[in-house]
């Protein structure tokens, strides 16, 4: 059982913070949304005041944050988490940001005594909710070890991938193959579909050979039921892919599929889509063929 700070209680964070509850750890609970921070006191979270407060009443302190600029205002600002953070802390960044921006966030850490960790983490809001999220860690062994039960309370697989910045890495490349496999499946069922298929025997008939997977699985049938309630939103996942080409290019490689797909999410924000799921990526190949995938009424 621990003390943990919590910050950012959006669709991931609060049934994150939900589950280190369930576990018997305390937690100290912040956002800027009061309705969200009430909601998180009402399911149990002891009300944090500011960012720095936290930092100053939990050892150890998780957020989990749209993206990189967010993460630097949360830690490292004015009243940030480090103001309040003694030497000795923990500071764990469940967030999807660029590798490069939790290296330069650890050091600043660093330089106040603090660990920091970037522990990103993959699996939806479904997953956030049962406990069973992936999550891809980079750290010292020591700060891991430190991290390792609690990042349990929150997922089914805890993977140490190297020093800080490797967490991140590794999560890029999950949402490279991620987004590649929804636009793919989209492509597929669009065209069975045009050819008179029903989609939904489609995947049923294919999911168990080589072209099966969890994303087939998970983002197939919401597409073919048209539910588009996001678990993760196509704009944050757009901002993934952004990173993603901004790392390549920082290590020279080239993306070409990830490139491709980081424009078809951009069209899809241009039409208004941002804030769906991420299987109605699919949706764009269904648009330029003027076909809808869903079971034959």
């Amino acid at each position: 059982m621990a003390t943990v700070g919590f910050v950012g209680l959006g669709i991931m964070g609060r049934p994150m913070m939900r589950n280190l509850l369930k576990a018997g750890n305390t937690v100290v609970a912040y956002g800027r949304t009061k309705e969200k921070l009430d909601a998180a006191v009402a399911d149990g979270a002891l009300r944090g005041a500011s960012n720095a407060d936290v930092g100053a009443r939990a050892p150890i302190v998780i957020t989990m944050l749209p993206d990189g600029p967010e993460v630097e205002e949360v830690v490292l600002g004015g009243n940030g988490i480090l103001s309040g953070a003694q030497a000795g802390s923990l500071i764990i960044d469940m967030s999807s940001i660029s590798p490069i921006v939790s290296q330069r966030v650890a050091a600043a850490c660093a330089a106040k005594g603090v660990d920091f960790i970037d522990a990103p983490v993959s699996g939806g809001e479904p997953k956030a909710i049962d406990g069973t999220l992936a999550i891809m860690a980079g750290a010292s062994e020591s700060a891991f070890q430190k991290a390792e039960p609690l990042l349990k309370c929150m997922g089914s697989s805890v993977t140490l991938t190297g020093p800080v910045g490797a967490g991140n890495t590794t999560k890029l490349a999950n949402q490279i193959m991620v987004a590649c496999n929804i636009a793919a499946m989209g492509e597929a069922l669009t065209l069975a579909t045009r050819c008179g298929l029903n989609p939904e025997v489609v995947v049923n008939a294919v999911k168990g050979g080589l072209a099966g997977s969890a994303v087939l699985n998970a983002k197939g049938s919401m597409l073919i039921a048209r539910n588009f309630k996001p678990g993760f939103k196509i704009q944050l996942h757009q901002k993934d892919l952004r990173n993603a080409l901004q790392t390549a290019e920082a290590n020279h490689v080239f993306l070409p599929l990830t490139a491709q797909v980081q424009q078809m999410l951009s069209s899809l924000i241009a039409d208004g889509k941002g804030e769906l799921d991420h299987s109605a990526i699919a949706t764009f190949v269904e648009e330029a063929s003027h076909v809808e995938v869903k079971v034959p009424a």
